[in-house]
């Protein structure tokens, strides 16, 4: 089957993607088929499988190259310095990252349960990567004496608990500046790591 006159896989592909992830954080996974992300894009759902071989794939690969593009951007953003000064680094890091991909984040996160055991596997894996940085954060500060935590893994998942939280309730011109948001979670986490 020829393609519609001006299509093209460079414009298709990526309104695919944002479509479903729009989708799917608004009506959930389970709840959304290949007929309704077609429609949403204007295709039929036919031209949906030349980009992807079926929903599961799609929902993969997005959690995949989310979790991937994190990573990345933590890398550019992470510093030397005192344990202090590099959790103060992570956490505004994080909370920047996350307000401007909050639909993105929602469905890394609330819809792992959708995924087959094998990709479940590999997003968790990227997923212990992202903790890990955090954690190694947690265990320099308490192996210095900067830190007071009565466990490192439980501070990690703690701290990536409170700071996923401005996701799902910050939007962008509401009270409070995005800088001020940053303050604010810095000193609630340096109060978690202080005695």
């Amino acid at each position: 089957m020829a393609r519609k006159t001006g299509s093209h896989a460079e414009i298709t592909g990526p309104a695919i993607r944002a479509a479903a992830l729009r989708l799917f954080a608004r009506s959930g996974y389970a709840a959304v088929s290949m007929r309704e992300i077609a429609a949403e894009v204007g295709v039929r759902a036919g031209a949906l499988y030349l980009y992807t071989p079926d929903k599961q794939t799609l929902l993969y690969d997005m959690m995949r190259d989310n979790m991937q593009r994190a990573l990345e951007a933590w890398q550019l953003a992470k510093i030397d310095g005192t344990p202090m000064q590099q959790l103060e680094a992570f956490v505004r890091f994080h909370v920047n990252y996350h307000v401007d991909r909050s639909d993105e984040i929602f469905v890394a996160y609330m819809e792992l349960r959708n995924l087959t055991p094998e990709n479940f596997e590999q997003i968790e894996a990227l997923r212990r990567d992202y903790e890990g940085e955090v954690e190694c954060i947690l265990t320099d500060g308490y192996m210095s004496g900067d830190f007071k935590l009565a466990d490192i893994r439980v501070s990690t998942m703690a701290l990536i608990a409170m700071l996923n939280g401005v996701m799902t309730w910050y939007r962008e011109g509401g009270r409070l500046s995005r800088v001020r948001i940053q303050q604010i979670y810095w000193d609630m986490a340096k109060q978690m790591v202080q005695a």
